[in-house]
């Protein structure tokens, strides 16, 4: 496909085909990925796949249900168990962590090349026909999501990229065209 319709008509997928996606595939894919503009050529990434019986390790967390433990248990349990289910019908997760450099200037170079990696992946995974969406939900943060997944000191984790085959492409939305947007200075 033509790159620039390619950028077009790539969609975030929420709901997946309940088919696997080969493990080789994500591989070939986040070694083609990381081909992105890098300036001091930290490559300060890393990718934890979690797939399969895996799976459970993120839906088990169950933050939904956690607020209402005590003032509504039922609804705390039927949360946790929407939760469970949303979680175990991704058929793959690829966590994306940054290795975070102590000076600033540096971290957000590294930050926007680490985006430029995912944007990369789900280019590259819709041409493949695999449909992906980046997640950055609050609780990735927390102490039980790093612990779960094996994010270590000193990383962040950039996003959380939901990937399988699309049950459901959504129609585009709206952009705001470029020239909207654009300021030109030509004169001193």
């Amino acid at each position: 496909m033509e790159l620039s319709q390619l950028i077009r008509e790539r969609r975030s997928i929420h709901r997946f085909e309940e088919r696997e996606v080969s493990l080789d595939v994500v591989k070939d894919l986040l070694d083609t990925a990381v081909w992105v503009p890098n300036h001091r050529m930290t490559q300060p990434w890393r990718f934890i796949i979690v797939h399969g019986e895996g799976r459970k390790r993120i839906a088990e967390l169950n933050p939904k249900g956690k607020g209402l433990l005590k003032s509504d248990p039922e609804k705390a349990k039927e949360a946790g168990q929407n939760f469970y289910n949303k979680m175990m019908n991704v058929p793959v997760f690829v966590i994306v962590v940054m290795k975070e450099n102590p000076v600033i200037a540096i971290r957000e170079e590294d930050y926007a090349s680490t985006s430029c990696v995912i944007h990369n992946f789900s280019l590259l995974a819709w041409d493949q026909g695999i449909g992906m969406v980046w997640e950055s939900y609050g609780f990735m943060h927390e102490a039980a999501f790093r612990e779960a997944v094996g994010v270590q000191p000193g990383e962040k984790v950039v996003g959380s990229l939901h990937v399988g085959y699309a049950a459901q492409v959504p129609n585009p939305q709206k952009r705001v065209p470029a020239a909207d947007r654009i300021s030109i200075i030509d004169e001193a």
